[in-house]
């Protein structure tokens, strides 16, 4: 229970700023300090184990039949994430409390802050992949909402749109390969699926299922050619762009790289994608960064760069290029999160990021300048510092591998370029920001920023410059416990010492460093090449290229969709002849084997009835009140074929509906124009006739072809189930509120939702009510019929009574809640016909609204009620008890749920059809303009 509340915690947290949100910004920014703090503190009790090779797992089964359960699965690659994720989460609450103004909602600010840092802590902790494709998709959301922050500014809007867009995309495509694998392992349970290694990776879809994997991968990484939305995403706050770069949002694909590198890498397809894309994405984001004038767009490009050379590593394949590659990501958290709080400082102190215009800033701020000096220099791959340690072993992996052949020495050599620009940016950040004259056309003169602002700064250079000099101690265990959760097996060894004497890692880590030193001496000449190339704008290219596709997508939905019902109907049925009838061409013959049933008597009567009804109905259609006569008799010969194939709770509720749907019916015929359309051409009625021809044939042969075929039904299991399992002898009933019971749940509450949109469609549309029928005739001047008004006031109470019944015995016979509702609802129905609305209205003002809502809640109440007893959702009790005189009666608790199916039923019929018969009365709505 420990590792579920890591996760809720922050999740829970994101309540907290919104209850704070009068008090003082400290007092806020101190209680939503304690939800993380408290989950950091449960993480760091477990990490005894985890450093012993443990796993750690919680599972809560939830809907086990879908693979859909509840599992966190804490490993050594899960804790070095979620303690980046809850650590460096922690030091930004405490900056953002410095960095934003009074302007800012700062409740607001944390309650996304603390949505996205349960999103990431979701991500590395699921133990089940849909579960965690769910919180990926989390981050993409709550990562727009903190983009855009500033939503007054159109650069952040724009930025978070296209970030959105690119990430959903990938998620997208990373739900398909979660699907591919779950249905090739069997499973979503994320340690199953890392067992079956082989069973995946020897699938004909592996390689459509790895280019998906990828796809996700790399968009939520900004790699090549996905790297455009990251720089757009700097127009976020500082805060949000330092957590985003270092331990969150970008991370999330270096994660799933790592969490699924021993199940899916080892192949020659991903050596070439993962590590080509990861070398072109360290080259293109290490050489934009150069010319970069705003100090965040350098530190985001450098940010694309090292998450290149981290995916580069994972995409070697071999076991050190991978602990290198988590080496790194500890590294690339520490001194890329003080630099962004540096880049923040700057930027709140001095009004400006322009490079340009940031210019001797040591003198004005020199604590501030040295810690981002020490972070820079971690960046560029400086000797004592602990980013010197993960390039040296990443310049030492590139010399161990053959993955171009006799070509592979190409790839230590542009690595070592990398590392040139490398340096060459970190030293232009270092040198034009805080030296090199001074300070131009600033807003107003900088100085060093509130004491506590500084504190995560001065605690993340301090690790930057403690793991250079002394990693074994503190990092050592944290990183062999990742790693073997990474390669699932064995460690290899390596060595964390500073020095390796000389080799030609070290000669390439030199090379770097004197290379990115010339170049920045000489980059005049290199800035006036990136000068005459062309300039590209990513953001102004994305949202033109959305636009144009949006407006191809308009296009075709125009000539889709062009009012024509018609034509709707010729698509749909269509579609279904060419999918129904392509496989039946496969078919030899269409008889199966099995006897077909002696027709008798009675059953050709009842099919000849149902024949001759569907022709009247087609017929005689321009004849509305005959067309619907027919209409109805052919739902009641359905329902006598029901009745005649034992199906009598079908023919039942069949019957129930018809009659609400005559009555639906006859009050829209009332309010349509009485004079129909002439008649189509004789061209529309070769093409109509064809198209249904085609249709019943495909139908017919379907259905024969099915009957005639022996199958193994389901229903002998919920026959043998219903009594013990269920406690009912119906086993229809016993399916729709127990076994089935979730289905029947969501039935009727689209049911209700479906209500309340036709009730909130119906109050804005202007009818009017006919003077005349459509022969001409005026209406009588009674309103209402005295023999009926005296026949429905009758049948009222009798319909009641019966409704009662049919529920009460719905669990063991013919009946239930739904069948009950109807025939309620069609009694009071009877009296707003018979009656009138107003009569109706004074004896019995209800909101049927409010019916729908009692209804869901009694139902959903119900099946949560089985959580009291430790049982899953919509569990069933019953049980057997002697009353006197009333001897043994069986109660049991699905007759609650029962219960909320009838009032549902019954609010939602009324709604749609006692509201369609208010709209030419009194009591008709308005628009609140008119009031």
């Amino acid at each position: 229970m420990t590792l579920l509340w890591i996760l809720l915690l922050p999740l829970l947290g994101s309540l907290i700023p919104i209850i704070t949100a009068k008090r003082q910004r400290s007092a806020c920014a101190l209680a939503t300090a304690v939800a993380p703090a408290v989950a950091l503190v449960l993480l760091v009790l477990n990490a005894k184990p985890i450093f012993a090779g443990e796993t750690l797992r919680f599972f809560y089964a939830w809907v086990p039949l879908l693979g859909l359960d509840i599992t966190i699965h804490l490993d050594g690659l899960a804790f070095l994430f979620s303690l980046l994720i809850l650590g460096i989460g922690l030091l930004i609450i405490l900056y953002a409390r410095y960095y934003l103004s009074e302007r800012d909602s700062m409740p607001r600010f944390y309650a996304y802050l603390m949505l996205f840092m349960t999103a990431m802590l979701g991500i590395v902790l699921s133990g089940n992949l849909l579960q965690l494709w769910l919180f990926w998709e989390l981050t993409s959301i709550s990562s727009f909402l903190l983009i855009s922050f500033w939503w007054h500014k159109p650069e952040a809007r724009r930025g978070a749109r296209m970030a959105l867009t690119v990430t959903a995309a990938g998620g997208l495509a990373l739900l398909a390969a979660f699907l591919l694998i779950g249905e090739i392992v069997g499973s979503y349970d994320l340690q199953q699926v890392l067992l079956s290694a082989d069973l995946i990776k020897q699938h004909s879809w592996y390689p459509i299922l790895l280019v998906l994997f990828l796809l996700g991968c790399f968009t939520k990484s900004a790699q090549f050619p996905f790297h455009f939305w990251l720089p757009n995403a700097m127009a976020a706050p500082t805060p949000v762009s330092a957590y985003l770069h270092s331990a969150t949002m970008v991370k999330a694909g270096i994660f799933l790289l790592a969490r699924f590198y021993p199940v899916l890498s080892g192949s020659e397809l991903w050596f070439v994608l993962v590590s080509v894309t990861g070398l072109i994405t360290l080259l293109v984001g290490a050489y934009l960064a150069l010319f970069k004038h705003d100090l965040k767009g350098l530190l985001a490009y450098s940010t694309i760069s090292h998450l290149g050379l981290i995916t580069l590593l994972f995409g070697m394949g071999t076991d050190l290029a991978a602990v290198a590659g988590i080496f790194h990501i500890i590294n690339h958290a520490t001194f890329k999160a003080s630099l962004f709080m540096a880049a923040g400082i700057i930027d709140h102190e001095s009004g400006s990021r322009d490079m340009r215009k940031l210019n001797g800033l040591w003198q004005f701020m020199p604590i501030t300048a040295t810690l981002a000096m020490v972070a820079a220099a971690a960046m560029a791959g400086v000797p004592l510092l602990n980013g010197f340690l993960s390039k040296e072993m990443f310049f030492g992996e590139t010399l161990n591998q053959q993955l171009l052949g006799s070509l592979s020495w190409v790839i230590p050599v542009l690595a070592t370029v990398a590392g040139v620009f490398s340096v060459a940016y970190s030293l232009r950040f270092i040198h034009d920001v805080f030296f090199n004259g001074q300070p131009k056309g600033l807003s107003k003169t900088p100085k060093e920023p509130p004491r506590y602002m500084r504190v995560p700064v001065e605690f993340l250079v301090a690790l930057c410059i403690l793991v250079g000099i002394f990693p074994v101690y503190l990092i050592g265990d944290l990183l062999d416990a990742a790693a073997l959760a990474v390669l699932a097996g064995d460690v290899p060894e390596y060595s964390l010492a500073i020095w390796h004497g000389f080799n030609l890692p070290l000669l390439m880590s030199a090379l770097a460093l004197l290379g990115g030193t010339l170049i920045y001496v000489y980059r005049k000449h290199l800035f006036e090449f990136q000068n005459t190339l062309p300039d590209v704008d990513a953001l102004n290219s994305f949202e033109r290229g959305v636009k144009q596709f949006a407006a191809r997508c308009h296009r075709f939905y125009q000539w889709l969709d062009n009012g024509s019902l018609q034509r709707y109907m010729t698509l749909v049925l269509l579609s279904f002849v060419v999918l129904a009838g392509l496989p039946l061409l496969d078919l030899a013959t269409l008889w199966g084997g099995r006897q077909e049933l002696p027709i008798d008597a009675v059953n050709a009567t009842g099919a000849a009835m149902l024949l001759i009804a569907a022709f009247a109905t087609v017929l005689w259609h321009r004849k509305r009140l005959i067309a619907l006569l027919m209409i109805s008799v052919v739902g009641l010969m359905v329902s006598i074929a029901f009745t005649r194939f034992s199906a009598p709770d079908l023919a039942l509720t069949q019957l129930s509906v018809e009659v609400v749907t005559i009555i639906l019916l006859m009050l829209a015929l009332f309010f349509l124009p009485h004079k129909t359309p002439k008649q189509s051409e004789s061209s529309r009625v070769v093409r109509d006739l064809s198209i249904a021809s085609m249709v019943g044939v495909v139908v017919g042969s379907l259905s024969y072809a099915l009957m005639t075929r022996p199958f193994t039904s389901i229903s002998d299991f919920f026959i043998a189930n219903a009594k013990t399992g269920g406690g009912g002898t119906n086993v229809v009933n016993v399916i729709l509120v127990d076994f089935r019971g979730f289905d029947t749940l969501g039935e009727i509450t689209v049911l209700g939702i479906a209500s309340l949109g036709i009730f909130k469609l119906l109050t804005r549309i202007p009818l009017f009510k006919p003077s005349s029928d459509g022969e001409g005739r005026p209406w009588a001047l009674q309103r209402n019929s005295l023999l009926l008004s005296t026949v429905a006031q009758s049948l009222l109470p009798l319909a009641i009574m019966v409704s009662i019944y049919i529920f009460f015995r719905g669990h063991n016979m013919p009946g239930g809640g739904f069948i009950a509702g109807l025939i309620t609802a069609v009694a009071i129905i009877l009296q707003y016909i018979a009656q009138g609305v107003d009569w109706v209205k004074e004896r019995m003002n209800v909101e049927y609204q409010r019916v729908v809502a009692i209804g869901l809640m009694i139902a959903l109440l119900t099946g949560a009620g089985s959580w009291l007893f430790n049982r899953p959702f919509l569990t069933s009790w019953f049980a057997h008890f002697n009353v006197p005189l009333l001897g043994d009666i069986e109660l049991a608790s699905a007759i609650a749920f029962d219960l909320g199916v009838y009032i549902t039923v019954v609010g939602s019929t009324l709604l749609i059809l006692a509201n369609l018969g208010k709209m030419t009365t009194s009591h008709r709505p308005v628009h609140k303009e008119a009031i």
